[in-house]
């Protein structure tokens, strides 16, 4: 029977998205009969665009406890006992693409959400290889097959080709979800949605 799609546009190192964690494990444990999943990474933030200091960490706290309310998603606040932090969340969105390109999808969305626990809930610096690497192991098992691709000109490749392909889909709000019937006529739904809305909009 030919399944409609779910694409899950997201980034690791965006705070809805980890609040949505529990809703896409969800709908991937009751819906795989109807829908194949897949994640796209979308690039929110890179390097040098948020400045390290008291105004920002004030914002971030904020929102922090704002999708804390809303989602029971646990965070802590070591991130912001911190000195210094690059807030750049490309390097965590190669690591996913890496990951999917060597082990499919299934265990890309596994890394994803240890990476999102790590750093929304553990305090971890996942901007830092040797902290994506270790995270690598606990899930997958492979770090040097994961180093070597991640250092590739086609890792770089397939995120970028991921960045376009989420605003190709309109989803330029974190998390997105693509939904695609056996026809292939597209919605996109953007926004943190609960699993009660996720499961309303399915049925409609």
């Amino acid at each position: 029977m030919l399944k409609k799609e779910i694409i899950f546009v997201i980034d690791p190192m965006c705070s809805w998205c980890w609040g949505f964690a529990p809703v896409i494990e969800q709908l991937r444990a009751t819906q795989s009969d109807k829908y194949d999943f897949s994640l796209v990474v979308g690039g929110l933030r890179t390097k040098g665009e948020m400045a390290w200091d008291e105004s920002s960490k004030r914002y971030l706290k904020g929102h922090w406890e704002e999708v804390a309310k809303r989602t029971g998603q646990p965070f802590s606040n070591a991130l912001f006992e911190k000195e210094d932090f690059e807030y750049d969340t490309y390097p965590a969105c190669k690591a996913v693409v890496t990951v999917r390109a060597l082990w499919g999808d299934e265990k890309s969305f596994d890394y994803l959400h240890r990476l999102q626990k790590a750093f929304y809930d553990e305090g971890n610096d996942i901007t830092k290889l040797d902290v994506l690497s270790k995270l690598l192991e606990e899930t997958v098992g492979d770090a040097r097959s994961f180093r070597d691709f991640y250092h590739t000109p086609r890792a770089e490749l397939l995120m970028q080709h991921d960045f376009s392909k989420a605003r190709s889909m309109g989803a330029n709000a974190f998390p997105s979800v693509v939904i695609i019937d056996t026809d292939g006529h597209m919605v996109c739904q953007k926004g943190y949605r609960s699993i009660l809305e996720m499961k309303k909009i399915l049925e409609s």
